[in-house]
């Protein structure tokens, strides 16, 4: 995919979790906020699934760790859900490990436990 339409999804996720933000309210329960994002994007039109496994793979072999992206947008962008009163370094090495574990360019890290979802709202690039 285009760095150009990465872009161009990345302004329909930024305005679909300011869509569901202003109707839920902070608050909420992750899994809450997750499974809204997912209606929200399937409204528009943008294909995406939730809890998608990634396996932890090491020189060739396959390890006994399994994680889970919050929402995979049309197979190229990862968004992981909090509901936090603050994003801490760990949930930015997640979304980190995330991209390089699943070899994807453009995650975003979501925090819509927050007044304002621009301010929860952060961006990531794994050699975009």
């Amino acid at each position: 995919m285009t760095n150009e339409k990465l872009n161009e999804l990345s302004k329909i996720i930024l305005d679909s979790c300011i869509t569901v933000h202003k109707e839920m309210g902070p608050g909420l329960l992750e899994s809450v906020y997750e499974l809204c994002l997912l209606k929200e994007l399937e409204l528009r039109g943008v294909k995406a699934k939730n809890q998608v496994v990634i396996p932890l793979k090491y020189k060739g072999f396959e390890l006994s760790k399994d994680f889970k992206i919050d929402i995979l947008v049309e197979e190229e962008i990862v968004i992981e859900n909090k509901a936090v009163e603050m994003i801490i370094p760990v949930h930015k090495a997640q979304i980190i490990s995330y991209l390089k574990l699943a070899n994807k360019k453009l995650g975003f890290l979501v925090n819509f436990n927050v007044p304002l979802i621009k301010d929860g709202f952060f961006r990531f690039v794994n050699n975009f």
